[in-house]
């Protein structure tokens, strides 16, 4: 049986159609995925990302011991303050891309992606073995993404008075914590926005409050191409336990220039220095047709690659993707439907703020 979040009943209530994803029972869109796409650079639109889970780690070693659990070091972000990383195996591979908030002194919260869930933890805990930390899956939490250029201006009516507050001055990727709800200017859209994570029993009435003014909820399907559009990455397609964070675009992500030591280093110093053999990079399609997961890419040596991300873009009006092809790629094709179509490379984001960064 699929697992369902606490706002199951008001997804049915307001039409979603419902989807499987990563084992639980999702809305896709609520109608029309386009226009949830659009009311989202547009305006402001609210996301249920509660399959997703909060893990807190707390205690006198906390900060030692995530910046060896990730390759990105937490110790350099001060309390009130958000850190994307990676969560690498011992070869380098991702297990994991993480955002980590440093929420009060020696305590942390880290977001785990959906299917990773069960994953995560057992590793995250056989590796906290000779810390002293406390870590603490908060099964009893509920997470919403307000996004949108209108995101600010909508929750300081949506969310209660004594929350509403919380959201001034709140700088990107900072946090502010008040009795047990968690507020993050944070987000998968490359929009302003805000991620509220609060107790399940306040979700329901949380959530018709935003829908109340006109905060409209949105699928997983514009979801999707928000994020690819905004060039952000999506664990199990960009990236893998096959993949180190040099291969997929995320060198930024990798912390070397210190002595601290973290799990899967000595593999990227090593891959570092034979030399990365692929490279993720933004591509668009100028022909008829949509890009699509694992099409084959065929560069100017007839070396493979593939499609990992793709989709039809709403904003830019052209199909768009991530494809992973070798280091030394400089022109690319797709093959679809047995035909070879030329691939324009272009530096992603393909879209940022609403504005469209492509020609």
């Amino acid at each position: 049986m699929m697992k369902r979040t606490v706002l199951f009943q008001q997804h049915i209530k307001a039409k979603a159609r419902m989807v499987e994803f990563c084992g639980w029972e999702m809305p896709i869109h609520y109608g029309s995925q386009i226009d949830e796409h659009h009311y989202v650079r547009q305006n402001a639109g609210v996301f249920d990302v509660s399959h997703m889970l909060a893990v807190d780690i707390s205690g006198n070693d906390a900060p030692a011991f995530l910046a060896y659990l990730l390759a990105n070091d937490i110790r350099k972000i001060s309390m009130g303050k958000a850190m994307y990383s990676c969560m690498l195996n011992e070869a380098g591979g991702i297990l994991d891309d993480l955002i980590v908030y440093h929420v009060n002194t020696n305590a942390f919260r880290v977001i785990i992606n959906a299917g990773n869930r069960e994953d995560d933890t057992r590793w995250i805990k056989k590796q906290a073995q000779h810390y002293d930390v406390n870590i603490a899956e908060r099964e009893d939490l509920a997470i919403l993404a307000v996004q949108g250029p209108r995101s600010s201006e909508k929750l300081q009516q949506a969310l209660p008075k004594n929350y509403s507050a919380l959201t001034n001055n709140l700088s990107y990727f900072s946090v502010v914590n008040k009795d047990q709800w968690m507020i993050a200017r944070t987000g998968y859209t490359g929009e302003d926005g805000y991620e509220l994570i609060l107790p399940k029993t306040e979700a329901v009435a949380l959530w018709q409050n935003l829908l109340a003014y006109d905060i409209k909820p949105c699928g997983l399907g514009a979801r999707d191409t928000l994020r690819l559009e905004a060039g952000m990455n999506l664990y199990g397609s960009d990236m893998t336990e096959a993949f180190t964070p040099y291969e997929t675009g995320l060198a930024w992500t990798v912390r070397l220039s210190d002595d601290r030591n973290f799990v899967g280093k000595e593999a990227l110093l090593s891959q570092k220095q034979q030399g990365v053999p692929r490279k993720l990079v933004g591509v668009m399609l100028e022909a008829k047709g949509v890009l699509r997961q694992d099409q084959t890419v065929l560069d100017q040596n007839n070396n493979r690659g593939k499609i990992t991300s793709g989709t039809f873009s709403p904003s830019i009006k052209k199909s768009i993707a991530f494809a992973s092809v070798p280091q030394d790629a400089a022109t690319l094709a797709v093959i679809i439907r047995d035909k070879k179509l030329p691939l324009r490379v272009v530096k992603y984001p393909f879209v940022r703020k609403g504005k469209i960064l492509v020609n």
